[in-house]
């Protein structure tokens, strides 16, 4: 599942390709139903909070004042939103194209597209946590809920209530580079190493959009080898102390940490 680097960098992309600019909406599948809502109207902005993509348009209806109209996308697993060249035709599993005069992109295999109110749209904003690629400060509920939770560091960095973006490659990353040993109880983490957490977390996802993949390894770049660019995640071996890398599962999904790099300092639960 893209994690929430990928979003904001498609937002960006999506805005820099279609703002202020009337498209033709269409949806090949047939499965996008409001087609004639935003067909010929005009795109205003992308924008993304966590793994969740919003893109609004200005509709004008006949005779009424132009209002924002909010298209919201989650890829989920096996969703994929993609820049197509133009004269390519879609095939029938687009859920939703979009089309200028110059860009064209194409949306297949979305857990979610429907169009969204505004009351909509606030619930689930409510409902996702600090999104660390947030320009807006942080909420105080983060650290609340993690300093209150007897779950992992390993879970609770996964829960999309908590922390809007963070993945399975990033939370690996995360705790290496912390030394934080995944089984941690978040009322066993400290905030100084709290607020450490947060501001690595802001700065990895930053250098994920900047690059277009995930980059945690100082000196590497958009080009370094796959293998080069990580720490813990999907390693053999530990790129500090050589040591092989252990696979576990945390929160129902593979964990890779370094046993010594991040050593299970408190093993029972509080």
């Amino acid at each position: 599942m893209p994690e929430g680097h990928t979003i904001y960098r498609l937002a960006l992309d999506l805005t820099r390709d279609f703002a202020d600019q009337s498209l033709k909406v269409s949806s090949p599948q047939g499965r996008f139903t409001s087609v004639d809502v935003l067909d010929g109207q005009t795109l205003k902005r992308a924008h993304a909070i966590g793994k969740h993509l919003f893109i609004e348009f200005e509709t004008v209806e006949k005779n009424a004042q132009p209002a924002i109209t909010c298209v919201h996308i989650h890829l989920g697993l096996f969703g994929k939103f993609k820049k197509m060249p133009k004269e390519r035709e879609p095939s029938s599993s687009v859920r939703l194209r979009l089309d200028s005069e110059d860009s064209c992109w194409q949306l297949t295999g979305p857990t979610a597209c429907a169009l969204i109110n505004a009351d909509e749209f606030k619930a689930l904003q409510e409902r996702l946590g600090a999104d660390p690629l947030s320009a807006a400060p942080r909420s105080p509920r983060a650290w609340a809920k993690v300093h209150a939770s007897k779950r992992s560091m390993g879970a609770l960095l996964l829960d999309q209530s908590i922390f809007a973006g963070i993945g399975n490659v990033y939370r690996a990353e995360i705790l290496f580079l912390l030394g934080i040993h995944p089984e941690m109880p978040g009322n066993a983490l400290a905030k100084p190493l709290f607020e450490k957490l947060w501001k690595l977390s802001r700065t990895l996802l930053l250098r994920g959009v900047e690059a277009n993949r995930i980059v945690t390894v100082d000196g590497a770049t958009g080009r370094t080898r796959k293998n080069g660019t990580l720490h813990a995640y999907k390693q053999r071996y530990c790129r500090v102390c050589t040591v092989p890398i252990v696979k576990t599962t945390n929160a129902m999904r593979t964990m890779y940490h370094c046993p010594t790099c991040q050593p299970d300092r408190q093993t029972k639960r509080a």
